[in-house]
């Protein structure tokens, strides 16, 4: 009997596939509704009632990442923790059995959603001051400090959030820590002692420039550094390791590559396995 064969699906396809994970279900369409509402609400409040320094195009555009920086990280959370709480992780690992690719589509997936978003707050701000008609001198500053920072701002929150979903891997327990920690770490800074250590630990600090559209010193950038360690790869490096403890719990032999060799059933013509190529 000949073994099967089968092309592995590219990383563009599972990017794909991902992305249409976080706009199909239920709790990814309400949310992308809310935060398309509340960004509406945000910018309305704005032009209304806020003065001529809010009202220009930064200000505006500040007010109106808000609600996607706060919200859209936890489709990201759900891209991940979906897989468990809906056992597609047993469909992922048989198609896809290498873990990373799964994770770095995620990740894409949710960059390409935070990028749209980012788009439509652009649009939305560039509508708003045009409306508001400021006085302000710099009612049009549209520079690339600005709109690459607030776009880093975004999209690093994005990729944060699905760093706590693969490290939790529990909706609740990654939602309720994205949100709580760094409450606590901010609270925790304000102790005078730690004030400055913190300073580089804290992420809503250190990306505060990115949200005002201001040039980074090297100072700052090592700080953004350090706190992304933190809270990005830190949270990557211990699901990538809580991984690899279950891989293994489940087949030793996948720890051993002269055992995985010997094994008749993890050859590469293993009648009735597909093989991939």
């Amino acid at each position: 009997m000949s073994a099967r064969t089968f092309t592995r699906p590219g990383l563009n396809r599972l990017t794909l596939v991902e992305l249409r994970k976080a706009i199909d279900t239920r709790a990814g369409l309400w949310l992308q509704i809310t935060v398309g509402l509340l960004t509406l609400l945000a910018v309305g409040v704005v032009v209304a009632v806020g003065n001529d320094e809010d009202r220009t195009f930064q200000g505006v555009l500040n007010v109106a990442i808000q609600p996607a920086t706060l919200l859209l990280p936890v489709i990201g959370i759900l891209l991940v923790t979906s897989e468990w709480s809906q056992r597609m992780a047993l469909i992922t690992f048989a198609l896809v059995p290498q873990r990373g690719r799964i994770v770095v589509a995620k990740i894409l997936a949710a960059l390409g959603l935070g990028v749209v978003v980012y788009v439509l707050c652009v649009v939305l701000s560039l509508l708003g001051a045009a409306i508001a008609g400021s006085d302000d001198p710099t009612r049009w500053d549209l520079s690339a400090a600005l709109l690459g920072g607030t776009a880093i701002y975004l999209l690093t929150a994005m990729v944060q959030g699905v760093a706590f979903g693969a490290a939790i891997r529990s909706s609740a327990p990654a939602i309720v820590a994205f949100f709580v920690l760094p409450i606590l770490f901010a609270l925790v800074g304000e102790i005078r002692p730690l004030h400055d250590t913190f300073g580089w630990l804290d992420l809503t600090r250190t990306m505060q420039p990115f949200a005002d559209g201001d040039t980074l010193s090297a100072t700052e950038w090592a700080r953004v550094g350090t706190s992304l360690l933190l809270w990005m790869v830190l949270p990557m490096a211990i699901a990538s390791c809580a991984w690899s403890a279950a891989r293994c719990a489940h087949d030793p032999a996948a720890s051993d590559p002269a055992r995985r060799g010997d094994r008749p059933d993890r050859g590469p013509g293993a009648p009735g396995r597909p093989r991939a190529v």
